[in-house]
């Protein structure tokens, strides 16, 4: 089934996420709609996989699951109860929802988020015999985000987990590390990616980060080959198709 996948990013990013989410999907430009602050592509649950392994750009993979005018609060517990979570998650694990706003009329977006999750428990309630998933704001199995505008609301879950810029290598970081996301978008607009053999001069002499990430790009190394993702927790992920991307990401090294 295809999936509609929306991968943020920083400003001004967006034109070269769209080229590198279709690259490394296989798909064409046309099949990518840039948006303010993020990109989204349609996609099959293999394409989340890879996207979370190989891009260097984007923030997050997540998977829009709603998307719908809404008035008020009540719309929102609505909204979040149309959703099929089971078939994402287990109410066994644990959850955390987020909400963003752009121009919203509500008041708290607290209120919003408290909404969003009641409904999410109440459906399991109803299908899982009692059982409702735990919240943990610190570190959830599963992350939901809730986008609203001025008048509507998009829902999404997580394939990610913590932040695509944390790419497993860092052991400790200084003072105001550069994101490694930011990193691969200095290299990206700069044009050195498209040639690796000419020399890349850093003038930033922080912890490295620039030329470490130029370093993973000349090697072939994929972004996320070093770290865990939310997917590997949820219902439709399959080991052995997870181990056949990731060997083959090896092989490219």
């Amino acid at each position: 089934n295809q999936l509609q996948l929306f991968l943020p990013c920083a400003a001004g990013v967006e034109d070269m996420l769209a080229h590198e989410a279709a690259f490394i999907t296989g798909g064409t430009l046309d099949g990518v709609q840039r948006q303010r602050g993020g990109v989204s592509i349609e996609g099959a649950w293999r394409d989340a996989l890879l996207l979370n392994l190989h891009s260097r750009l984007a923030q997050r993979v997540l998977v829009q699951l709603f998307h719908a005018p809404y008035r008020n609060e009540q719309d929102l517990y609505r909204a979040a109860s149309e959703v099929a979570w089971e078939i994402w998650f287990t109410p066994r694990q644990s959850m955390k929802v987020e909400v963003t706003a752009q121009h919203s009329p509500l008041n708290s977006l607290n209120f919003a988020a408290l909404k969003i999750k009641d409904a999410i428990c109440d459906r399991f309630r109803a299908r899982a015999g009692g059982v409702r998933p735990d919240v943990d704001t610190r570190w959830p199995d599963i992350r939901i985000y809730a986008h609203l505008t001025t008048d509507t609301v998009s829902l999404y879950i997580d394939t990610s987990g913590e932040a695509l810029f944390k790419r497993g290598w860092r052991e400790d970081k200084g003072e105001a590390p550069l994101k490694e996301t930011l990193a691969a978008a200095m290299i990206a607009s700069c044009g050195w990616a498209q040639d690796p053999s000419v020399p890349l001069y850093d003038p930033c002499c922080g912890s490295g980060t620039i030329a470490i990430e130029a370093a993973q790009i000349a090697c072939q190394i994929a972004p996320g080959s070093l770290r865990r993702f939310a997917f590997e927790k949820m219902l439709p992920f399959q080991a052995h198709v997870w181990e056949a991307i990731r060997q083959e990401a090896l092989r490219a090294q």
